[in-house]
C-alpha cells in the first residue's frame, strides 16, 4: 500500500519546483491578465443580473413568458462552458494553438458562406447560424483565428520577402468583408479591417503603402455611404441627429439611460430606464450599469479594458518573435477595439453597430468566441519566468 504524500510534497503543489503541466502553466502564464478578465466575467455577471429583467420583460409576449433573471441564469451556463475552454486554450503550446487556428479559420469562413442560405435572421440581419437548441455567429469565432491566421501568413516576409504575403491577406480580408457586409455586419468589418492594418503595420511594410492604404479606406467609406444602404443610414443618422428625420431611439435612450444614474447609481435593481432600452442585455449593457452603478463604475470598467490592452503591449516591447508580435498584437487590438466601439456607442459619439462589450454583454457566441481569443492571448504571452534571468542563455546581437 502506498504512503500517502507528505505535507511537503503536497504544499509542493503549484510551487516554483512544481514541473507538471500544470505548475508550468501557473508560472509562466500572466496571472495579472487573468484576474482582470475574471473580474470582467464578474462584473459582467453582475450587469445582465441587472439588465436581466427588462430584456425578460421585453421579449415576453403572448404565450412567450420569460422569468426576471432568464438571461442572468443563461449567461451563468456560458460562463460555466467558456471559462475552462479560455484556460485549455491558455495551456496549448504556441504552435499548436497557430495550426488550431488555421484550420479554425477555414472551418468558420466556410460558416461565414453559408450564413446567407442557411442563416437565421434576427432583427434585421442574418448573422446566425442555428444548431439544435441554439445558435452561433460564425463572425464572432472567425475574428480571433482570422488574425492569428493573417499575422503567420505576413510573419513569413521574414523568411522570404518575394512572397507575395500583403496581396494575399489584403485577398482574404476582402473576402471576409463582402460576406460580412452581405448579412449586414459593418461594424465587425471594421474590427477586421482594422487588426489587418494593425498587422501590416507591425510587419514593417513601406510608409507609402500605408499612406496608400489610408487613402484607400477613406474611399472605401465613402462608398459605403454612397452605395451601401446600411452605413448610409447608420452615418446619416449619427452626423444629422439634430434634423429630427432620422430615428435615434437607440442611442438617445442609451445616454439618458447611461446618465441617468448620476456617479454612484440608483443601486442595484433600481433602474427604471433600462426597460425602454432596446437590447439592455447585450449592445447597450454598458448604460445599464450606468443607471445602476453609477459613472464611476463605468470609468472603472473602462480603466480595466485600457490596464488589459497596455499591459498587453507593454509586454511585445521584449517580444523578438515575428509572429508572436503580430499575432499579440492584432488579438489585443480587436479586444481593446470592440470594447472601445460599444462604449463609443453608449456614449453617443459612434453610430449604432450592434456590438456586445467583451465579456460584460450577455451572449453565447460572444462569451465563448472572446474565451478562445482570450485564451490565445493567454497562450502567446506565456513566458518562462527564469529564461531571461539565466546567465546561460544566449542572446542574438
Amino acid at each position: 500500500m502506498d504512503a500517502p504524500p507528505s505535507r511537503k510534497a503536497q504544499t509542493a503543489r503549484l510551487g516554483r519546483s512544481d514541473r507538471s503541466a500544470l505548475g508550468k502553466w501557473f508560472w509562466e502564464i500572466d496571472r495579472v491578465l487573468l484576474m482582470l478578465v475574471v473580474v470582467l466575467i464578474s462584473i459582467g455577471l453582475i450587469a445582465v443580473a441587472a439588465a436581466s429583467p427588462a430584456a425578460s420583460q421585453r421579449y415576453s409576449g403572448g404565450a412567450v413568458s420569460f422569468a426576471p433573471l432568464h438571461y442572468f441564469y443563461r449567461q451563468l451556463v456560458w460562463i460555466i462552458v467558456a471559462f475552462p475552454v479560455m484556460i485549455g486554450v491558455s495551456m496549448l503550446p504556441k504552435t499548436v494553438a497557430r495550426r488550431l487556428c488555421l484550420i479554425g479559420a477555414g472551418i468558420f469562413t466556410f460558416f461565414l458562406f453559408l450564413v446567407p442560405i442557411i442563416g437565421q435572421e434576427v432583427n434585421g440581419a442574418r448573422r446566425w447560424i442555428g444548431v439544435g437548441f441554439t445558435q452561433f455567429q460564425p463572425s464572432e469565432f472567425l475574428k480571433p483565428m482570422f488574425i492569428v491566421s493573417m499575422a503567420w501568413l505576413l510573419s513569413l516576409r521574414d523568411q522570404d520577402k518575394s512572397l507575395p504575403v500583403v496581396p494575399l491577406s489584403a485577398l482574404m480580408l476582402g473576402i471576409v468583408a463582402l460576406l460580412l457586409m452581405r448579412q449586414p455586419n459593418f461594424g465587425e468589418t471594421i474590427i477586421f479591417g482594422a487588426a489587418w492594418v494593425i498587422l501590416l503595420t507591425l510587419s514593417g511594410v513601406p510608409m507609402r503603402f500605408l499612406i496608400g492604404l489610408g487613402a484607400a479606406g477613406i474611399i472605401a467609406i465613402v462608398l459605403a455611404y454612397l452605395f451601401y444602404p446600411v452605413a448610409t443610414t447608420r452615418i446619416d443618422a449619427f452626423l444629422f441627429a439634430d434634423a429630427g428625420n432620422h430615428d435615434t431611439y437607440q442611442t438617445d435612450s442609451a445616454l439618458r439611460t447611461l446618465t441617468a444614474g448620476g456617479l454612484f447609481g440608483t443601486g442595484p435593481g433600481g433602474g427604471t430606464r433600462k426597460f425602454h432600452l432596446p437590447e439592455p442585455h447585450t449592445d447597450y449593457i454598458f448604460s445599464v450599469i450606468g443607471e445602476e452603478f453609477g459613472l464611476i463604475a463605468c470609468i472603472a470598467i473602462a480603466a480595466i479594458y485600457m490596464t488589459i490592452v497596455a499591459r498587453v503591449l507593454i509586454k511585445l516591447l521584449h517580444e523578438e518573435d515575428t509572429f508572436l508580435l503580430l499575432a499579440t498584437a492584432g488579438l489585443v487590438t480587436q479586444f481593446g477595439l470592440q470594447a472601445l466601439i460599444n462604449m463609443a456607442v453608449n456614449v453617443q459619439i459612434a453610430p449604432s453597430k450592434g456590438m456586445t462589450l467583451p465579456f460584460i454583454s450577455y451572449g453565447g457566441s460572444s462569451m465563448l468566441a472572446l474565451s478562445i481569443g482570450f485564451g490565445l492571448l493567454l497562450a502567446f504571452t506565456r513566458r518562462n519566468p527564469y529564461l531571461h534571468r539565466s546567465p546561460y542563455v544566449v542572446r542574438g546581437k
